[in-house]
């Protein structure tokens, strides 16, 4: 159906997908087991009968666990697995409509959005050797903007100079030349002065005709070589800063109306204001001065615009979408209601869980790019649960989250590997970023020790937000190293437990001091 692949990685067996999960997220196994069947199960889906595929529904999972232990973590790290339309939204940004907040549907939108762009990205990467040649003819065209004109002057000329030489041997003063040559034969022979002159005469018009035909022959020869010239240097990058005047033309869309189908005040304002820019002129287009650097990039987008067909990349996106999407809601306990007791602002949130419930359960959404059945989005759930409980949520919206995995805090040989073992370790990253001053830092082993120690401490006695503690610690290690990583160019600076305590030891030792800081 389409030029772009539905699925990649989709093939990952359970085991796989753990190991792949295992290189960015530390702990969890539970969680990662879970995740990982209901990917493959989808794959499974996809290979049943159409008549079975219809009735398997994806289980939709809910996470509990404290904050920083790696929920959002492992659905994002799910959803680039298998390159599925990924979405993360906040329950408490939605509330029941008739109160301050968006549509819940509109999470769907934002899906379809976010497929869109995917599938109109792949496209672009697939079409972009195709569209090399055509951006660099414009190219060519804003550095040398007298030969485009005359080109396509020269070839009006020469589709005039057709027409008029097939007059001439069609018509003759209004016959057809069969006609006009019985006319002229039968005329009286001129003298013989007269037909000297108007050989002399025909001879000079037709020498005339010669020369000027050689002289335009000569010049778009001369203005051809000029043009291979400049792409040439075009090829070799001798141009990049170059500036040119580019017309750039603003991508206009038309305002959705999809307002009138169930939309939001939102969706209402976005329309509006692209409506008054229809009116006011704010879709003209505009001369700008810029680099062939920047003018390549412009011409590009737009040249890839016209190549791509737009109803394509919709029903593609759609069908990711509806077969492979995945909705990460969070902070799904913040709307829970307290003992299933709905009083004040609970009403709200008991609002919101029943709206949520008939996208989760499977509807219709209108979106711009046509209407998405939800029927077969995965939704992975996650809170904290610290203060309400799942059972606090509304029956149905429970049985529609029939996976429950529970996350463990994270201890300090957690946070060791935290600090070392994945892909983005903490510890990398700082090291790279300060690389780039010309600083090498490197961390010893007790260093590791000391701040995991820390994280775990601080975590029991205070707040627990998880790994995003070793955030605030490692800042605190590396705030003189990082502020005045210029003046140290060149040098190799060790951080040891010894350091660590050095920079830590006024907050470690006073509680209250550590409740605010770390």
């Amino acid at each position: 159906m389409s030029d772009v692949p539905a699925e990649v990685h989709t093939d990952l067996t359970p085991k796989e997908i753990v190991l792949r999960l295992d290189q960015y997220i530390i702990g969890q196994e539970k969680a990662k087991r879970a995740v990982a069947i209901a990917l493959r199960n989808r794959y499974r889906r996809l290979k049943l009968p159409e008549d079975i595929r219809d009735e398997v529904a994806p289980k939709n999972i809910l996470m509990i666990g404290p904050t920083g232990v790696g929920k959002t973590e492992i659905a994002r790290r799910l959803a680039k697995l298998c390159s599925a339309p990924f979405l993360k939204v906040e329950a408490t940004k939605y509330t029941e409509v008739g109160y301050v907040g968006r549509d819940v549907e509109s999470m769907i939108r934002d899906l379809m959005a976010v497929g869109f762009n995917d599938v109109k990205a792949e496209m672009e990467e697939r079409l972009r050797e195709k569209s090399v040649p055509l951006v660099e003819d414009r190219l060519l065209d804003l550095l040398l903007p007298g030969s485009a004109e005359k080109d396509r002057a020269a070839k009006a000329n020469e589709k005039k100079d057709a027409a008029v030489l097939g007059n001439i041997f069609t018509f003759i003063n209004g016959n057809r030349a069969g006609d006009a040559e019985s006319k002229i034969s039968s005329l009286p022979d001129p003298s013989l002065s007269t037909s000297e002159k108007d050989a002399a005469q025909n001879a000079s018009s037709e020498g005339s005709a010669v020369s000027d035909a050689e002289a335009q022959s000569a010049s778009r020869q001369k203005e051809s070589s000029t043009r291979e010239k400049f792409r040439t240097m075009l090829r070799e990058g001798k141009l990049e800063e170059r500036e040119v005047e580019l017309t750039v033309h603003p991508q206009f869309q038309m305002p959705s109306m999809e307002i009138i189908a169930g939309g939001n005040m939102e969706d209402l304002e976005n329309s509006m204001q692209s409506i008054a820019g229809m009116f006011s002129g704010g879709n003209k287009a505009k001369r700008r001065t810029v680099t062939i650097h920047e003018a390549r990039k412009i011409i590009s987008g737009e040249v890839l615009d016209t190549m791509i067909d737009r109803d394509k990349v919709a029903a593609e996106a759609k069908k990711r979408v509806e077969q492979n999407g995945i909705i990460f809601i969070d902070e799904i306990d913040k709307i829970a209601t307290k003992n299933g007791e709905s009083r004040g602002q609970d009403v709200s949130r008991e609002g919101v869980q029943r709206d949520i419930l008939p996208i989760v359960e499977g509807s219709n959404v209108n979106t711009k790019y046509g209407v998405v059945d939800t029927s077969h989005i995965l939704f992975i759930a996650a809170g904290a649960f610290s203060v309400s409980a799942p059972s606090d949520l509304i029956p149905e919206l429970q049985g529609r989250f029939p996976l429950r995995v529970e996350l463990d805090a994270l201890k300090k040989d957690d946070f060791k590997k935290i600090l070392t073992e994945p892909k983005n370790a903490l510890t990398k990253q700082y090291v790279a970023l300060l690389q780039t001053e010309g600083v090498t830092v490197r961390f010893a082993e007790d260093a590791i020790d000391r701040m995991s120690f820390l994280a775990e401490d601080v975590n029991a006695k205070s707040e627990n937000i998880g790994a995003r503690r070793l955030h605030t610690i490692m800042e605190k290690v590396l705030d003189d190293i990082s502020f005045t990583a210029d003046e140290h160019a060149g040098e190799t600076i060790d951080i040891d437990a010894a350091y660590v305590d050095d920079k830590l030891k006024d907050i470690v030792t006073d509680g209250d001091m550590s409740r605010y800081i770390l």
